[in-house]
C-alpha cells in the first residue's frame, strides 16, 4: 500500500500569445548602404533570416546603447537573424554621408547600415523615437516593435520563439549575413573623444573607437605611450593589461591622478600617470536603470553612460548623458550621488532637483560656475555654487544652427565640449557644426573663433594657443585664439521629423505595451506603469499634463495653439510569469517620445506609440 499523496500535474505552460503580422515595408535609403562590401540589398535577398531593423541616430546615446545592447544577440544567432541598422538622421550634419560612414566605425558597428538621410523608411515603419527595432519574421512580416532601451531579453526570446517556428516550417535559412567589416584605417588617433594637458607639457587623449588613453608630445602628435590593450572590455591594471570601452572625459584630481569617464564600461576610472596603473572607482560595470539607487558607496551603485567629468567644489562632477543628469563622485568618502536633473529629456532650468538636461556632453569649471554643453538642446547651460542650473544659450530639443550674436537669439547644433578661457568667457566645440564658438558673459555674446573643424569635440589652453580635438580628423589641431571672430552666414534649422496633424481638443494618447511571452506586468509592489506628460509650449496642453500610472490618457489641446512639441515619458516593467519561482526575472522598459504635432481640423484624435508590441 503506497500511502504517499500523488504529484500534482505541473501547471500547463502559457499559450504564446498569436502574433499580428504585417507585410513589412521596402527599405530604401537615399545614402545606400555601408558594411556590405558594396551590395545593396532588399528585403527579399533577407527572405529565409529573421531581420532586426534598428532605427538610429548617432547623436542619441539611447541609440548607442542599444547598440552594446545587441551585441551580445547578434552573436549568438549570426547564422538566423540579420540586424540592419536604418540611420535616421535628427540633425542636419547627421543627414551627410561621410558623417554617418564615420559614426558607424566610431561606435563599432557590426552589421550592415541603410544610411536614410531624407527618412523614407522611418515614414514607411511609421517609426516615432530613436532608438526604434522591428522585428521581421523569415517569410517577411513585421511581428513586433520596441521603442527605447531594455528590449534585448523580449527579442531573444521572439528570436527563439520564430527560429523553432520556422525551422518546423522549412522556412528558416541559415548562414552568413552581409555583413563585411571595413579596411582599418592607420592614423595615430580614432575618432579621439576628449584631451586633458598634463604638468610636463604632454596631453592625455581618449582614443575612444580604439578604447585606449594615449599620451602625446607637447606637439601634439608624437606618442608617448599607450594605456590600455586596445581590446574593447573593463580591465583594471598596469597600462599594457588594462582595457576599456569608448573611454571620453578626463579631468586632473589635486592629488596628480586622472579620473576617466570609461564610457561604454558605465564606470569611472583613476589612472595614475606616474605608473599607468588603472583603478575603477565609480560604478558597477552595469547601466543604471530607473528604480536603481542614485547614491551610496560610489562602487555599490551603477552609472549610465558617463561622458565627461571635472573637478568642481572638492567633487568630481559628472556629466551623465545616459539619463540626461549631473552626478557627482567624492573622492574623500567614495560615494556618488545625483546633483542635479530629473531624467526627463529636456531643456528646463531651477533647483537642480527639478532641472531636466539633454545628453550633457562637456564640462568646464571655474570657481564661480560648472558650464556643460547640453548636447540634443544644442544649448551652453552653467550650474551656480547653490547648485541652480541656468541657460546661457540654446532654447530646446529641436532647435539648431549656426547664429552668432545676442545669446538669446544665437544657435549651436550638438556641442559636446566647453573650455573656459582666462578672460572669463567660454570656448564651445561646436561638434555639428565643425566651428569652435565663444559666448562671452559680460557682454551676452556669441561669436564664432573658428570653422573647417572636423567635429570637434573637445579643447584645451595650452600657453597662447587652444588645443582642438577634431575627433573625425583623428587629430589635435593647435590654433592661436583670434583678436577677431570670423563671420559667417547665419543658419537655423529645426529637427527633420515631419509633424503630426492632430485635432484640436481631446486627443487619445495611447502608450502600447505588451509584456513579452511568458511574462507579465509586475504589480507585486504596486503599479508597475508609468506615464509623464507635459508640452512645448506648455500652453499646448489645457488637460492631461503631468504623472499617472495608466499608459492610456486624454489629453486636451488648446485651439490656440497651431504647433508645439508633445513630451512624453513611458516606463513598464514585467516579469517572468512563473508562479513557482519566488524571484522571478524583471526588467524595465522605457522610452521618451518628443513629438511634434501641427492642430489642423482635419487631424487625427488618436497618438498611438508604440513602447513594446504591435498596435493592432
Amino acid at each position: 500500500m503506497n500511502d504517499a499523496v500523488p504529484a500534482e500535474d505541473p501547471a500547463p505552460a502559457p499559450t504564446p500569445r498569436p502574433r499580428a503580422r504585417v507585410r513589412a515595408p521596402e527599405l530604401i535609403g537615399a545614402g545606400g548602404w555601408l558594411n556590405t562590401g558594396g551590395s545593396e540589398y532588399t528585403l527579399a535577398d533577407l527572405r529565409g533570416r529573421i531581420v532586426i531593423l534598428d532605427f538610429w541616430t548617432f547623436c542619441c546615446v539611447n541609440c548607442l546603447h542599444v547598440l552594446d545592447e545587441m551585441r551580445e544577440l547578434e552573436e549568438k544567432h549570426r547564422d538566423t537573424v540579420v540586424v540592419i541598422g536604418v540611420h535616421s538622421p535628427k540633425f542636419v550634419h547627421e543627414a551627410e554621408h561621410r558623417a554617418v560612414v564615420d559614426a558607424v566605425e566610431r561606435y563599432g558597428v557590426e552589421h550592415p547600415v541603410l544610411d536614410d538621410p531624407e527618412l523614407a523608411t522611418w515614414k514607411q515603419y511609421a517609426v516615432r523615437a530613436w532608438p526604434t527595432l522591428v522585428v521581421i519574421d523569415p517569410e517577411g512580416y513585421v511581428v513586433a516593435q520596441h521603442a527605447g532601451e531594455g528590449h534585448v531579453h523580449a527579442i531573444e526570446r521572439l528570436v527563439a520563439e520564430l527560429e523553432a517556428e520556422h525551422a518546423a516550417k522549412g522556412t528558416l535559412r541559415r548562414g552568413d549575413g552581409p555583413y563585411v567589416a571595413p579596411e582599418p584605417e592607420p592614423t595615430v588617433l580614432r575618432f579621439p573623444g576628449k584631451a586633458l594637458p598634463l604638468p610636463g607639457g604632454t596631453f592625455l587623449v581618449s582614443d575612444t573607437t580604439r578604447h585606449q588613453l594615449v599620451e602625446l608630445a607637447q606637439d601634439g602628435e608624437t606618442v608617448l605611450r599607450r594605456i590600455g590593450d586596445g581590446g574593447r572590455g573593463h580591465v583594471d591594471g598596469p597600462a599594457d593589461r588594462a582595457r576599456f570601452q569608448e573611454p571620453q572625459g578626463l579631468a586632473a584630481l589635486p592629488d596628480g591622478t586622472v579620473v576617466v569617464a570609461d564610457t561604454v564600461n558605465h564606470v569611472l576610472r583613476r589612472l595614475d600617470p606616474a605608473t599607468g596603473e588603472t583603478t575603477t572607482v565609480a560604478g558597477t560595470g552595469a547601466q543604471w536603470m530607473q528604480g536603481d539607487p542614485v547614491s551610496g558607496p560610489a562602487r555599490e551603485v551603477s552609472l549610465s553612460s558617463p561622458w565627461d567629468v571635472a573637478w568642481w567644489q572638492d567633487r568630481v562632477w559628472i556629466a551623465m548623458a545616459g539619463v540626461h543628469q549631473l552626478w557627482a563622485y567624492d573622492p574623500a568618502d567614495g560615494t556618488v550621488t545625483v546633483t542635479a536633473g530629473t531624467t526627463n529629456e529636456g531643456l528646463v532650468d531651477g533647483p537642480g532637483a527639478e532641472a531636466w538636461f539633454a545628453q550633457p556632453s562637456g564640462l568646464a569649471a571655474t570657481p564661480e560656475r560648472l558650464w556643460l554643453a547640453d548636447a540634443e538642446t544644442s544649448s551652453l547651460r552653467w550650474v551656480a555654487p547653490d547648485g541652480s542650473v541656468h541657460t546661457a544659450v540654446g532654447t530646446g530639443l529641436f532647435d539648431f544652427g549656426h547664429r552668432d550674436g545676442p545669446a538669446e537669439q544665437a544657435l549651436f547644433q550638438h556641442p559636446l565640449g566647453v573650455t573656459a578661457l582666462p578672460d572669463g568667457s567660454v570656448a564651445v566645440s561646436d561638434t555639428y557644426n565643425h566651428a569652435l564658438r565663444r559666448y562671452d558673459p559680460a557682454t551676452g555674446e556669441v561669436t564664432t573663433l573658428a570653422t573647417d573643424l572636423r567635429e570637434p569635440s573637445d579643447a584645451v589652453l595650452s600657453g597662447d594657443d587652444i588645443v582642438v580635438v577634431e575627433s573625425a580628423r583623428h587629430r589635435l589641431t593647435r590654433l592661436r585664439l583670434p583678436e577677431e571672430a570670423v563671420r559667417v552666414e547665419s543658419v537655423a534649422h529645426r529637427t527633420r521629423r515631419a509633424a503630426t496633424d492632430v485635432a484640436p481638443g481631446r486627443l487619445r494618447l495611447d502608450v502600447i505595451f505588451q509584456a513579452p511571452n511568458g511574462q507579465k506586468l509586475d504589480t507585486r509592489y504596486g503599479p508597475s506603469t508609468r506615464l509623464l506628460v507635459s508640452a512645448t509650449p506648455p500652453a499646448l496642453l489645457v488637460g492631461g499634463a503631468g504623472a499617472d500610472t495608466d499608459l492610456s490618457r486624454d489629453l486636451v489641446l488648446n485651439p490656440e495653439v497651431t504647433e508645439g512639441v508633445l513630451h512624453i515619458s513611458a516606463m513598464a516593467a514585467s516579469c517572468d510569469d512563473d508562479p513557482a519561482n519566488a524571484y522571478p526575472a524583471c526588467h524595465v522598459h522605457q522610452q521618451d517620445w518628443g513629438v511634434p504635432v501641427r492642430l489642423t481640423d482635419s487631424g487625427t484624435n488618436r497618438l498611438p506609440l508604440v513602447l513594446a508590441g504591435m498596435d493592432d
